[in-house]
């Protein structure tokens, strides 16, 4: 790990095509590391690898709201909120996933950024594909050596007060785009209002939980929210104690302990 330095990561990016449809971007790093940046004024704690292709990964706690952020993307298209990437860590398959898109178009947020920070930490090989992101039918391929990272990235969970270690990660994966995990449906999903006194037009909340014997909802936990003074993830929780599940194969009452997780959009209509 390294203070913040205007020495860039040594590195060699390599642009060619590979296969139908996909622009392929490798990255060769020597002795990549973790750049850890802290401004006490801001209240912000970054840690990041840059590389020299423009891809920036980092993780941020800044006032209290922690972020898993990817800069140097391509540009996503107007008036997306959303945007799809595929990522695949170390050994594991590529799975899809939607990041949300930020006032900077190249850049984009995770929606669940303390266990995607949790995961980058032991390294190793990286793959980010971008659909569309070579041009229109042609996918682009970051393939990267992600550096090991035994002290920045805690420290930045440990500033925004997430846990090292959280068993929950272990469920996220059975979670798909709908919230829910096999066998699980609302019988009355969170209906939450928009808070009145934000002054935001828009923004979004995600937040898991757990279910209980009943059918309700507990023990949960706001993984991310935009803006983070917009009141919109205490207006996802207000709506929670009213919502309920059903688990299939199980009776009401008897519910195995499951996870939800839900993101809620936000968006000021006037009339």
């Amino acid at each position: 790990m390294r203070r913040k330095s205007a020495t860039a990561l040594a590195a060699l990016a390599v642009l060619s095509v590979s296969g139908a449809g996909e622009a392929r971007q490798a990255v060769f790093t020597e002795n990549p590391d973790w750049d850890l940046a802290h401004d006490e004024r801001r209240k912000i704690d970054v840690a990041y690898v840059r590389y020299a292709s423009g891809l920036t990964v980092g993780v941020r706690c800044m006032e209290g709201r922690l972020d898993a952020v990817m800069s140097g993307l391509p540009e996503a298209p107007r008036g997306s909120r959303l945007r799809p990437l595929r990522i695949a860590l170390r050994d594991e398959p590529m799975k899809d996933s939607r990041w949300n898109v930020t006032r900077d178009r190249t850049a984009a947020v995770a929606d669940y950024p303390a266990p995607f920070a949790r995961e980058l930490r032991e390294g190793g090989r990286f793959q980010v594909v971008v659909p569309n992101g070579g041009g229109p039918g042609l996918n682009l391929r970051h393939d990267l050596v992600l550096p090991a990272s035994s002290t920045a990235i805690d420290s930045v969970l440990t500033a925004c007060e997430k846990p090292l270690v959280d068993p929950r990660d272990a469920l996220l994966p059975d979670i798909d785009e709908s919230g829910m995990s096999p066998g699980i449906s609302w019988i009355r999903a969170p209906r939450p209002t928009f808070p009145s006194s934000s002054r935001y037009r828009e923004g979004y909340a995600v937040t898991t939980c757990m279910v209980r014997p009943n059918g309700s909802l507990g023990d949960c936990v706001v993984e991310s929210e935009h803006p983070n003074d917009g009141l919109f993830a205490r207006a996802a929780l207000a709506a929670i104690p009213s919502a309920r599940v059903a688990v299939q194969g199980y009776e009401a009452g008897a519910y195995p302990p499951r996870m939800v997780g839900f993101r809620t959009a936000f968006s000021l209509i006037e009339y």
